[in-house]
């Protein structure tokens, strides 16, 4: 009997601890997340709970766009699975910067930080960082949108009378006149804005609030697409320990004032499995000759059939545009993309996506390039010397002293990729051989 009385007791008194933590949470979370009004289920992340400032940029044109821009651009006809958007990609990446944020928050004190409006700051540039994005995303970037890439687009958008009576409100909520100036940086990031002719100057923490979104291996943009590219296509690659990633980053206070997101010890794995997980998707999903090949041919006819305009016409075009002039072309000898629709939707003639190394020169190329018919090769060429990606960020150890990641890990990885060459099929054999020689 008395055993049984010791055991009510126990019992109510864990019961009674429990209560309390999930009140104290459910208060957390209050404080957190405010008036929620809606929430989303992700496959990724779950629940993604919105208040109704992020649920009227997310009801927004620009935004819902994203519905009908594949993340992964013609990924899917190698990968039946891939035919997630931007649109839950960003989701993702929101969901992910706020955990980071509220993380580092925990553990990192800031005199006079307004914490509130720098996390609703984050979220909503997350939400923006992809808006900018052309029809299947990054395939024909290159070929229409130069210097600047999606970024350029991205940045008009935020900018834009679309969304301004958005922003105009929330700068009355929060007493901030810069905050339109705030969810560019944190969105598109000083090194681009700089590349586009917009400089801004950023202050040290936000330089820390950009690197959230978009930094290499703190950043909720890489985790979230290696994570969702992963699931999607079936392959493991992708996966890593993201939890212990965000459970130890911390924001470290460098020797001459600057602030800088770095790593505790003991998630140096997580960064290293994070640093593997991008390789090998790299190498076995974007790097896919199959997919390199299908990318080269709806860049093609991107390019001869897309037209840009202002803003508001670009905000028009998504896939099924791309997609429905596709199937015109296949239809129509006389079409002017008519053979890259043929490669695409009837398997015909595809081009042979070639990788070659850093043996063959520009000048190697163009001397083949007189050997064959026009267009009959085309190219992406890398340089030689890519460089490595190496853990370089500062890392905190137990003793409280900081370090270098790479005196933890010399683990690394090519930055660089290979350089494609794309050829019509009828000249891959005398193309090998005149690499051979």
């Amino acid at each position: 009997m008395k055993s049984l009385h010791f055991f009510k007791i126990s019992f109510s008194i864990t019961v009674k601890m429990q209560l309390q933590e999930a009140i104290a949470h459910q208060v957390s979370e209050k404080q957190i997340h405010p008036k929620r009004l809606s929430k989303l289920y992700d496959p990724v992340h779950q629940f993604i709970y919105l208040d109704q400032d992020e649920a009227a940029l997310i009801d927004s044109l620009p935004f819902q766009r994203l519905r009908y821009i594949r993340q992964m651009g013609t990924s899917y006809l190698v990968y039946p699975g891939a035919t997630h958007s931007r649109f839950e990609h960003s989701l993702g990446v929101m969901e992910l910067a706020s955990q980071i944020f509220d993380r580092i928050l925990d553990k990192f004190h800031v005199p006079g930080l307004d914490s509130a409006y720098w996390r609703k700051i984050v979220r909503l540039a997350a939400l923006c960082h992809d808006v900018g994005h052309l029809p299947f995303s990054h395939v024909a970037e290159k070929a229409l949108l130069g210097k600047g890439g999606h970024e350029k687009w991205t940045y008009q958008i935020i900018q834009s009378s679309i969304l301004r009576p958005l922003w105009e409100k929330l700068q009355v909520k929060y007493s901030q006149p810069d905050l339109i100036q705030h969810i560019t940086q944190i969105a598109i990031g000083e090194k681009k804005l700089q590349e586009m002719g917009h400089p801004l100057l950023f202050s040290p923490w936000e330089r820390v609030m950009c690197e959230i979104i978009t930094g290499d291996f703190f950043g909720a943009d890489r985790i979230d697409y290696l994570l969702r590219d992963a699931k999607s296509t079936g392959v493991s690659y992708g996966l890593f320990d993201y939890h212990q990633l965000i459970e130890t980053i911390h924001i470290i206070r460098q020797a001459e004032g600057n602030f800088e997101l770095g790593i505790e010890e003991n998630g140096i794995e997580s960064c290293e499995a994070l640093l593997l997980a991008r390789h090998f998707m790299h190498r076995r999903v974007y790097q896919y000759a199959t997919v390199k090949s299908y990318n080269f041919h709806l860049a093609r006819f991107m390019e001869k059939t897309v037209h840009l305009a202002d803003l508001n016409h670009y905000l028009t075009l998504t896939d099924n545009d791309v997609i429905v002039e596709l199937f015109k072309a296949v239809k129509d000898p006389e079409h002017v993309g008519y053979g890259d629709a043929q490669s695409i939707l009837e398997r015909k003639h595809r081009y042979k996506a070639v990788a070659v190394g850093p043996e063959i020169s520009l000048e190697d190329l163009k001397n083949f390039q007189q050997t064959v018919p026009p267009g009959a090769i085309a190219w992406d060429f890398i340089p030689k010397g890519a460089s490595k990606m190496g853990l370089t960020f500062p890392v905190l150890l137990k003793t409280q002293k900081i370090i270098n990641g790479s005196a933890l890990s010399t683990l690394s990885i090519p930055t660089g990729s290979n350089t494609w060459v794309y050829l019509d099929p009828k000249y891959e054999d005398s193309f090998q051989q005149y690499l051979q020689t």
